[in-house]
C-alpha cells in the first residue's frame, strides 16, 4: 500500500474526521514538548482530530501528505486576552490611552474608557457582536492563533451572550468564551446567566469552545463574590483584569490579605497586573494564579511597564494577549516580539547603568542577581505552552504530542523575510509575521491551506463589519473621517 497521491492543490479529504490519516511530511518540526523533541526534517501522523506519531521517515499506507519542506511546523498560538467585540473599532484608538488623562492631547481624546467601554460598546446590537467576533476570530486564525480567550464585556442582555458564543463556534477555533459583565441595563443577566449559558451551549467538555467566567473585582464585592461562586459551582475558571492605573490596586490588596470575600487559587486568570503590590504578587503566586501580560498594549496605553521582571523574579511565566485592536495589532509575532524587546531594553540598560559608558566599563559584566535576558524560546513557549496551561487546555493543546488534538501551524521559512533559515526559534520570533503563516489546522481540520482561508466569505462578512462600524459610529454621533482620530 502506498500514500494517496495530493496534487498540492488542494489539502487531503475530510481532515479532522474520524478515522481520515494524512502526514505533514518533511517540515522542521518545533514540538515545544522536551519530551518529544525538536527534528530539522520530520513527519507528522494525524488521524481524526488527534496527533499521533512525530519523527522522521513515518511509514503510513493510505494517508494524505501535506507537503511540509522548506516549512516550519509549531504549536498553534494561544491568545489569552483578546476583546473579540470590538473588531469595528480597529485603530480607532492608534494614539489612545486607557483613560482620559486630562491633558488635551491625541492620546487623551478619544481614549479607552470613554470612547469604547462607555460609548461604543453600550449602542452594539447582538448582530454586531456577532460579525465583530467572527472577523476577529477568522482574522486571528489567518495568523496561526488557533486558541483564544475571548474576554467578551459585551453582555447587555442574553441575545447579547448567544451572538457572541454563536461567533466563536462559527469561526472554528478552538476558543474560551469569556463570559464578562455588560453595561447593566435592564434584561442583562451577568452573572446569574451562567446557568443558561453552561447548560445550553457547555453541557459537553469535549468541544472546541469552552466557558471562561468574568470575575472583574471592580465591579464591587456583591457582584464578583456571586461570579466567583457560580464560577467554581460549574468548575470554571475565572478571569479578571488587575490594573493599578484604572484604580483596582487597593481591592486587590484586599485580596492579598485574605479580606475581599473571596480566596485566590490555581483557577484564576489574572490580566495585566501592572501596578500592583509586592504582597499581592507574592499571594497570586504561592495561591498558583496565572497570570496573561498584553506588552504592546500596557505600553502603548499607559496601564503601566509590563511587570515581566517581577514575574522571573518570583518563578512566574506569562502566558500572552493581544487585547484590543482599537489599537494595536491582534498577531503573535507582534505579541511575541513587544514581550522579548521590552524586557531586554529594560535589562541592557540596567547592564549598562551598572558601567559608566567610559571604555573599560562602557560594557560591563552583569552584577550578580542582575536579570537574565529573555530568549527567543522562551516566548515562543509564552505564545503556546503557557497560553494552553492559563486556559487549562493543555491536555489538549499547546505543543506537538502524541495524544493531543491537531493544532499545528505550518509557517513558510522559504519567504523572502527568512530564507536562508538558520534557526528556527529564531526565525518564528524575529523575522516573521502573518504572510509567513501558510497552513493552519485546528483539530486536526485544516482551516488556512496555501495561504488562504477555507470556509469563510470575506468579502461579504467585511461587508457587514463595515455596516455594524457604520451603526456605531452613527449611534455614537461621531462622524466618520478617515483622517480624523489619529
Amino acid at each position: 500500500m502506498t500514500e494517496r497521491s495530493d496534487d498540492g492543490e488542494r489539502p487531503p479529504e475530510d481532515t479532522g474526521q474520524r478515522g481520515r490519516r494524512y502526514v505533514i511530511r518533511g517540515g522542521a518540526v518545533m514540538s515545544m514538548d522536551k519530551n518529544v523533541g525538536n527534528f530539522a526534517d520530520a513527519d507528522v501522523l494525524v488521524e481524526g482530530n488527534k496527533i499521533v506519531e512525530i519523527r522522521p521517515g513515518i511509514h503510513a499506507p493510505r494517508a494524505g501528505v501535506i507537503d511540509a519542506r522548506g516549512r516550519i511546523v509549531l504549536p498553534g498560538f494561544v491568545d489569552t486576552h483578546h476583546h473579540l467585540f470590538e473588531t469595528a473599532e480597529r485603530a480607532f484608538l492608534a494614539n489612545g490611552l486607557l483613560l482620559d488623562d486630562h491633558s488635551g492631547s491625541p492620546s487623551a481624546y478619544p481614549n479607552y474608557g470613554e470612547h469604547i467601554l462607555r460609548g461604543f460598546a453600550r449602542v452594539y446590537r447582538p448582530e454586531d457582536v456577532y460579525v465583530n467576533s467572527l472577523f476577529a476570530g477568522l482574522s486571528q486564525l489567518d495568523t496561526g492563533v488557533t486558541t483564544v480567550l475571548d474576554v467578551s464585556q459585551i453582555h447587555h442582555s442574553p441575545e447579547h451572550t448567544d451572538a457572541a458564543i454563536q461567533a466563536l463556534v462559527d469561526t472554528g477555533r478552538r476558543s474560551a468564551f469569556g463570559f464578562f459583565e455588560g453595561d447593566g441595563r435592564t434584561g442583562a443577566r451577568y452573572p446569574q446567566d451562567a446557568y443558561r449559558i453552561r447548560d445550553r451551549w457547555f453541557s459537553s467538555n469535549d468541544q472546541l469552545v469552552s466557558m471562561v467566567m468574568g470575575g472583574e473585582l471592580h465591579l464591587g464585592r456583591q457582584v464578583y463574590t456571586r461570579a466567583w461562586a457560580i464560577a467554581r459551582e460549574l468548575g470554571l475558571k475565572i478571569a479578571a483584569h488587575s490594573v493599578g492605573s484604572w484604580g483596582m490596586r487597593p481591592v486587590f490588596d484586599e485580596l492579598a490579605k485574605g479580606t475581599a470575600g473571596v480566596e485566590v487559587g490555581p483557577d484564576n486568570l489574572f490580566i495585566h497586573m501592572t501596578g500592583m503590590s509586592d504582597p499581592t504578587w507574592r499571594r497570586l503566586r504561592d495561591a498558583g494564579a496565572q497570570v496573561s501580560l498584553a506588552f504592546p498594549i500596557e505600553m502603548s496605553m499607559r496601564h503601566g511597564t509590563p511587570p515581566i521582571l517581577k514575574m522571573r523574579e518570583l518563578g512566574m511565566e506569562p502566558s500572552l494577549s493581544s487585547d484590543v485592536e482599537t489599537t494595536m495589532a491582534a498577531d503573535p509575532f507582534t505579541l511575541m516580539r513587544s514581550a522579548m524587546t521590552t524586557q531586554r531594553m529594560i535589562v541592557n540598560q540596567m547592564i549598562l547603568d551598572q558601567g559608566d559608558l567610559v571604555p573599560p566599563g562602557n560594557w560591563p559584566t552583569p552584577a550578580p542577581g542582575t536579570p537574565e535576558l529573555l530568549t527567543v524560546r522562551d516566548v515562543l513557549r509564552y505564545a503556546t505552552v503557557k497560553g494552553a496551561e492559563h486556559l487549562g487546555l493543555d491536555g489538549r493543546t499547546g505543543t506537538l504530542t502524541p495524544g493531543k488534538e491537531a493544532d499545528i501551524v505550518l509557517l513558510d521559512a522559504t519567504a523572502l523575510n527568512v530564507a536562508p533559515l538558520n534557526s528556527v526559534p529564531g526565525a518564528i520570533v524575529s523575522l516573521m509575521d502573518r504572510t509567513n503563516v501558510e497552513t493552519v489546522i485546528v483539530a486536526g481540520k485544516v482551516r488556512k491551506w496555501k495561504g488562504r482561508l477555507l470556509d469563510a466569505d470575506l468579502s461579504r462578512l467585511r461587508r457587514e463589519l463595515e455596516a455594524s462600524r457604520d451603526h456605531l459610529f452613527a449611534a455614537m454621533g461621531l462622524t466618520q473621517d478617515l483622517f480624523a482620530w489619529s
